[in-house]
């Protein structure tokens, strides 16, 4: 296949942790803003939400072009039957990081490739389990301070300091930790007709 016959990429995202995550793949794909509303359902799951949001934004991208391959993914933490979300100031992330301390909290993430041209959608979800040794005061309060994690579900970034707060991970790929799980995104896109491995 020449590059002039492959299908355009595009992700469905402003997010700048899944744009840094797909450009360690290829450099060859745009981002565009889903603009999609991410309520949940009453009596929705936490795995079908994240699964029917990362369909719905790869369907609200490629409804606005004629050909190309869209992803969409979408992410939750849940620990114990709660979704939690972003903290967005440092005391709810301390507050996250106490509740947290000791136990094991749950990554999903729902992810989508739909063809613009014809619409055929893959869908698969990623699971993570993130396990928390005992954490102090002291801990909390300077991690993050220091790494601000405030726009990240579950207080924490994996790719950076945040490792300091595991007792282990446990999952198929530390990238959907980070919002983006490409082992999946590899394989749905090698189905819909793209293998980036071959790509000069």
């Amino acid at each position: 296949m020449t590059i002039a016959e492959r299908p355009s990429l595009y992700l469905a995202s402003t997010s700048p942790y899944r744009r840094a995550l797909l450009s360690k793949l290829t450099e060859n794909f745009q981002c565009i803003a889903p603009n999609t509303i991410e309520t949940p359902r009453v009596g929705e799951s936490a795995a079908a939400l994240v699964q029917r949001l990362a369909t719905e934004k790869a369907h609200a991208v490629a409804s606005t072009l004629t050909s190309g391959l869209v992803i969409g993914s979408d992410q939750v933490a849940v620990f114990g039957k709660e979704i939690i979300g972003k903290p967005h100031t440092e005391e709810k992330a301390c507050a996250q990081l106490r509740q947290f301390s000791g136990h094991a909290v749950q990554f999903l993430t729902g992810l989508a490739v739909v063809n613009a041209a014809t619409g055929e959608t893959q869908t698969t979800l990623d699971c993570f389990n993130v396990h928390f040794r005992t954490l102090t005061e002291a801990e909390i309060r300077c991690y993050v301070a220091r790494e601000q994690p405030l726009d990240c579900a579950g207080s924490f970034k994996s790719e950076g300091l945040g490792i300091c707060l595991f007792s282990k991970l446990a999952g198929d790929d530390p990238n959907s930790l980070i919002g983006l799980p490409l082992i999946k995104l590899l394989q749905l896109l090698r189905q819909a007709g793209r293998d980036l491995l071959l790509e000069p």
